[in-house]
């Protein structure tokens, strides 16, 4: 017995397309005139064995979602169409075709959905209440076509911004390709996506994005702080000064002298006073012991 290995993958040869999302896509699959009746089919990936049980479309059921099987016996080929395309859709195919004896026969093809785009994409920022100027170039033979430019996030549901504003002014330069729109004022509701263009079939390629934000403009306000340290001035009471009378004076020097020397005595016998006093005049001991007590500062007076 002879045991033959085969690699579970296809093909040799692949072809390869390229497509934009949301855009259509055919991939044509030739067979041979002994094939006429037999079952076609698409499949996902490049692994023939498992490749009928995981169809996305046969023959058999010609429509299913966004795939569509036609067959064209007298061209002898197949065809499969992708609409609405997405970035999900890219990878590889295999087109098969059974065969009631021995292996089914392939052929292969790699796909490649790229995001839609456009010319240019950037980013603008502009300040409300200033103007701000979007540059949008198109190709040379579009010349003569209207030129727009409208705002929405997607450009299917966009709002013609030309025809509906006037602080929008649009300016074409047919020498560069190239036309510009201000906005002469800029508001806050301004902020937003646009794309602008020259086809008004939104063809791939001919067209700007162009994502605007804005700032509010600020005028910077520097406040300085004063520090207020409390100052306390220690103000000396002004004893009055009268005009010295001579015999007054002399009269209190003489009653100062006199005190002092009684204060200085009566401080030297404070406490036999105090004993004498107590006992000859009772009914007087609280003034004694007040006076007595007094003599200290007398004494220093």
């Amino acid at each position: 017995m002879l045991l033959i290995l085969l690699t579970d993958s296809c093909c040799d040869h692949s072809a390869k397309v390229q497509r934009y999302e949301e855009s259509s896509v055919s991939f044509s699959c030739p067979y041979e005139s002994e094939y006429q009746n037999s079952l076609k089919y698409i499949c996902r990936g490049n692994q023939p064995s498992v490749c009928l049980q995981h169809a996305l479309i046969s023959s058999d059921n010609k429509q299913k979602g966004q795939f569509t099987l036609t067959d064209d016996m007298a061209s002898r080929k197949f065809t499969l169409t992708i609409t609405s395309l997405t970035q999900n859709n890219s990878g590889s195919y295999l087109c098969g075709v059974h065969r009631n004896t021995g292996l089914d026969v392939f052929s292969a093809f790699e796909l490649e959905v790229k995001e839609w785009c456009c010319v240019m994409s950037h980013k603008l920022s502009g300040i409300v209440g200033r103007p701000v100027t979007m540059q949008c170039p198109y190709p040379p033979q579009h010349r003569d076509n209207r030129k727009f430019l409208c705002k929405g996030d997607h450009r299917k549901n966009c709002k013609d911004m030309m025809t509906s504003q006037s602080r929008f002014m649009l300016q074409d330069d047919v020498t560069s390709s190239s036309f510009s729109v201000t906005i002469t004022e800029l508001k806050a509701g301004d902020a937003g996506t646009y794309w602008c263009g020259s086809d008004s079939q939104w063809s791939v390629g001919n067209y700007t994005k162009i994502q605007l934000s804005l700032d509010f403009q600020q005028t910077s306000t520097v406040m300085s702080t004063i520090n207020v340290v409390p100052t306390f001035t220690m103000v000396e009471p002004v004893r009055s000064q009268a005009t010295p009378i001579p015999g007054k004076e002399i009269k209190g020097a003489c009653v100062r002298a006199c005190m002092r020397a009684s204060c200085a005595w009566l401080c030297v016998f404070r406490k036999c006073i105090f004993l004498l006093c107590s006992v000859f005049f009772p009914q007087m001991q609280h003034s004694f012991t007040l006076w007595v007590s007094l003599c200290p500062l007398c004494c220093s007076y």
